[in-house]
């Protein structure tokens, strides 16, 4: 068993609680409710913001030329090729580009950003990549299962097709190898510490999702 294949089993219960999530399996049977929908997009938009500026911290701090060019490339398609994704439902909705951008985050999306933000300045290369890992890892896996069963609505087949696409996987699996690469480098503690940090934003990624499916608002 390679190193990622032990991170991926150490979020078992945590995937099966994201395929099970309603806002997830209704992308599939078309039962998420638009205004469900619309609001995780923005929460989304404003997410990837802060994540392509965490891969360009991991950029900046990996070892190799390759690996430096490797996620500076997928921080701008985070910021160009995702943007114009949500772009795109952003016109179906009829929401202006300020409208967008002048949204606070939610909190889950403040707690999410923040910690990865605080893991890619202060920690070692190793840990900012565990960090970053199951926002592409659990995306791939989440668009490759919603695939298999389509949606009636036209917009949620979109988003699944992103996901599922074979230019985003690419990219996943750039991810995979290089941090099967590194794991091979590192001490049974340093790679303790990434498992911590695979599990801790697995746990955030559902949240996200629970976030856009109950609107998550600011209590006061």
């Amino acid at each position: 068993m390679n190193y990622t294949e032990e991170l991926w089993h150490s979020t078992q219960n945590i995937y099966a609680s994201i395929l099970a999530h309603p806002f997830i399996q209704g992308l599939t049977d078309g039962s998420l409710s638009r205004a469900a929908f619309q609001f995780y997009v923005i929460q989304d938009a404003l997410y990837l913001r802060h994540f392509a500026q965490c891969l360009s911290l991991a950029a900046a701090k990996a070892p190799s030329d390759d690996w430096l060019v490797m996620f500076n490339q997928h921080s701008s398609a985070a910021i160009l090729g995702e943007r114009a994704l949500h772009d795109g439902f952003f016109s179906e909705f009829g929401l202006s580009s300020s409208e967008v951008w002048s949204t606070p985050l939610a909190p889950t999306n403040l707690a999410y950003t923040r910690y990865l933000l605080a893991t890619a300045y202060a920690q070692p290369f190793h840990e900012v990549l565990a960090a970053l890992l199951p926002c592409y890892w659990i995306y791939w896996e989440v668009g490759k299962e919603l695939e298999q069963r389509g949606s009636p609505n036209p917009l949620y087949q979109r988003w699944i097709d992103t996901y599922a696409s074979a230019e985003f996987g690419s990219n996943v699996e750039q991810v995979l190898s290089l941090t099967n690469t590194i794991a091979l480098t590192l001490s049974v503690e340093q790679r303790t510490a990434m498992r911590e940090h695979f599990i801790a934003t697995a746990r955030y990624e559902w949240m996200f999702w629970q976030m856009g499916y109950s609107q998550e608002r600011w209590p006061v």
